[in-house]
């Protein structure tokens, strides 16, 4: 296939997946041809950063692997695919009142990571270990407020860029079994535990998350959210 080497087939994330086999460009040639050219040119993302400057760039690639577990190769190139969204400013359409506007809280917040950095180890935030990084990252998951912005939105703005580059490769879906688009091609097999003949059995169908897990953690969700309006009427815009 021009897409792609022979030896290429299969490939996840750091190796790791629960659907042994399972490729979703197998099924390339049932996608529409705009469809099948956006998805495949996620797999050979233009080099070229245009956003990032290249210090921003070192810290930005270290801090997205940190929060996608990405330790091993083969990586998503989630640093270029958002790099590619600040340029061409495609933002959520959206942000919180309290935090400047996207590509701003970027360089803002990637400044403060290697200020931090600096403070606690007297480096940049790339050349940390990777438990350094970790923890100077759980810090500002922890923190109600991290140079002068909500910790809690500093968190939203950095994991809804990175899950959104990382969710919409390739390698990503064949770690979690997706199919890819179901336009036009669609889906036969309805029902529950129902597979397409393109699908592959969950090597470990266990649920990583257990129901009360889940629960417990909407709960606590739900009680931050409403807590934290009840305190402030101030939301979004």
């Amino acid at each position: 296939m021009p897409f792609r080497p022979p030896d290429a087939r299969a490939i996840t994330p750091g190796g790791k997946g629960r659907f042994p086999g399972f490729d979703v460009l197998d099924g390339v040639e049932h996608w529409d041809d705009v469809t099948a050219g956006v998805v495949l040119a996620r797999l050979d993302p233009q080099p070229d950063i245009s956003f990032f400057t290249a210090a921003e760039q070192a810290t930005a690639e270290a801090l997205f692997d940190q929060l996608l577990g990405q330790e091993a190769e083969p990586k998503v190139p989630v640093l270029e695919l958002v790099d590619r969204r600040l340029a061409l400013g495609q933002t959520d359409g959206w942000r919180y009142e309290e935090m400047p506007e996207d590509s701003a809280a970027w360089q803002q917040t990637l400044a403060a990571l290697d200020m931090d950095a600096k403070a606690f180890h007297d480096k940049r935030f790339h050349e940390l270990s990777w438990s350094q990084q970790g923890t100077l990252v759980q810090a500002v998951h922890d923190a109600e407020v991290w140079h002068s912005l909500p910790g809690s939105q500093v968190w939203s703005l950095w994991t809804r860029y990175a899950s959104t580059a990382f969710y919409s490769h390739p390698w990503a879906w064949n770690e979690i079994g997706f199919g890819g688009p179901a336009y036009p091609r669609g889906y036969k097999a309805l029902g529950v535990d129902k597979r397409e003949g393109w699908e592959v059995a969950d090597h470990h169908s266990v649920d990583p998350v257990t129901f009360a897990g889940r629960v417990e953690r909407a709960k606590r969700r739900h009680a931050n959210t409403t807590g934290a309006m009840h305190q402030s009427p101030q939301g979004k815009r």
